[in-house]
């Protein structure tokens, strides 16, 4: 019998909590620990869409990255989206974990995974946790010789297949040190200037940033925030299904990204 319990540690063991940043709210967060469960459905957020499909479904656990609650409820009803939602998983005896910065932060985490996916090697944490070379929060890597914005952008655009891609610098701008933060992680301009970045590859960053950035010498490239997670909870779904393989783990198919071109 596979329990909550048994799954929260596992996600434990792969991203420890002592790596989340300290406003986060990670863990085990709804659910009774010792509930026996059968199918696990992992998804980037807890959207109306994702938590029908758990209903429908019958998940009996969501391994979610954005945490559900994410901020304090001072109470839960249907007047609000996330008591709402909470209220629906409650209902159906869904139980909630989620790993977020700890999972962005982990050794093989998002923006580990995200290196991957540029085909950057050696890759190392942006900002190191204490006592520690190979954990920490975003990552960075030199860039193989030769490598432009316009290479990076081109890569980007087939990897994630995009249409089109925000970003910031000249494509024809020479990259040697890159950095990167999936999500929100135009947070991590200073610390890619501190460590000499010449280039931040991340989800979304503010406008004021932007101009930062550019006023600082350093190219953008946004993915979108969907974009730069989404990826690693199919990853996620597949290592759940390899260790625990008498349960039945699926990456939500119905969340999509609310941000669309036209």
């Amino acid at each position: 019998m596979i329990t909550v319990s048994d799954v929260n540690q596992f996600m434990l063991e792969f991203a420890p909590l002592a790596l989340a940043e300290e406003w986060d709210n990670v863990g085990l967060l709804v659910g009774d620990p010792d509930s026996a469960i059968n199918r696990v459905m992992t998804c980037l957020t807890i959207t109306p869409e994702s938590a029908a499909e758990a209903v429908a479904k019958q998940a009996d656990l969501i391994v979610t990255h954005h945490p559900l609650p994410f901020r304090p409820l001072k109470r839960i009803t249907t007047e609000q989206t996330a008591g709402r939602l909470l209220l629906e998983l409650i209902k159906a005896g869904i139980a909630v974990i989620s790993p977020h910065t700890a999972f962005d932060s982990a050794l093989n985490g998002i923006n580990a995974q995200l290196a991957e996916r540029f085909q950057l090697s050696h890759a190392r944490p942006l900002m190191p946790a204490e006592n520690s070379t190979e954990l920490g929060a975003g990552r960075m890597a030199e860039a193989t010789p030769g490598t432009t914005l316009q290479n990076l952008l081109e890569q980007a655009k087939s990897e994630f297949a995009l249409p089109q891609i925000r970003f910031v610098g000249s494509p024809d701008s020479p990259v040697k040190l890159i950095g990167l933060g999936c999500g929100s992680g135009g947070a991590f301009l200073q610390a890619a200037l501190q460590n000499k970045c010449d280039t931040l590859i991340t989800g979304e960053a503010q406008f004021h940033t932007c101009l930062e950035a550019k006023a600082s010498g350093v190219s953008l490239i946004l993915l979108g925030h969907h974009t730069s997670e989404r990826f690693a909870l199919r990853e996620l779904a597949g290592r759940l299904d390899q260790h625990f393989t008498e349960l039945d783990v699926w990456v939500s198919e119905d969340e999509e990204d609310p941000i669309r071109v036209g």
